[in-house]
């Protein structure tokens, strides 16, 4: 099923297709077939799983319809009707609504940490972790959830600042230069990371195996 013409062919002969989506110990099997389909390659999947000495989880296992969507891997895959052809669809990955959750919110993360550390050791830490959750994500259609983290950040920066010096909200002008910008180390958003989509690879994606011919007798 390495090209289109062998996927084409299954298809019209009433067989599925199947694509591969794999990170480490998870993976999902998107199928072009019916349900019952599914179900089979999924007793399959947990027969070869068995013999390995391991199992599908109960919980995160199933059989759901693309147009539907599914959870994977902190983003939300579903396919949908695209906007200027109503004729055409596509499939697209978000960051599932948990995700937006930035932890900039919690009493854990940056910015619930004590008033004592500078503003400027509070971006620092506070950068890192939006570079690794943006670079994590920027492949999907992640543009808005970007820019929805960087509002809620900049707002519990300025709690943050509101309470370490005890002043109105009126008076956070000093604390930035241009605009809204603060002007004590640098804040680099979320929105900083370019969006570049995936683009899938199929039989192409390099592997660090090589694989040997079967010798034949």
């Amino acid at each position: 099923m390495g090209t289109d013409y062998q996927r084409t062919k299954r298809r019209r002969a009433g067989q599925g297709n199947w694509r591969l989506i794999r990170y480490c110990d998870d993976f999902g099997v998107m199928v072009a077939g019916s349900a019952e389909k599914a179900e089979v390659l999924r007793e399959q999947i947990a027969a070869v799983l068995f013999r390995l000495g391991l199992r599908l989880s109960v919980d995160k296992t199933r059989v759901v319809h693309i147009d539907d969507g599914f959870d994977f891997l902190g983003q939300h895959i579903r396919r949908q009707r695209n906007a200027a052809r109503a004729s055409s669809s596509s499939t697209t990955a978000r960051p599932r609504k948990p995700s937006r959750r930035s932890r900039t919110g919690s009493r854990n993360g940056p910015t619930g940490t004590p008033a004592d550390q500078s503003l400027a050791a509070l971006l620092n830490g506070l950068n890192r972790m939006l570079a690794g959750w943006a670079n994590y994500l920027h492949h999907g259609v992640s543009k808005k959830t970007f820019a929805v983290i960087d509002r809620h950040a900049w707002q519990r920066i300025a709690r943050w600042l509101l309470r370490k010096h005890r002043i109105p909200r009126s008076h956070l002008r000093r604390f930035c230069d241009q605009g809204w910008r603060f002007a004590e180390g640098s804040f680099h958003s979320a929105s900083s990371v370019a969006i570049v989509r995936y683009r899938y690879c199929g039989a192409t994606i390099p592997t660090p195996w090589t694989i040997e011919p079967v010798a034949t007798s």
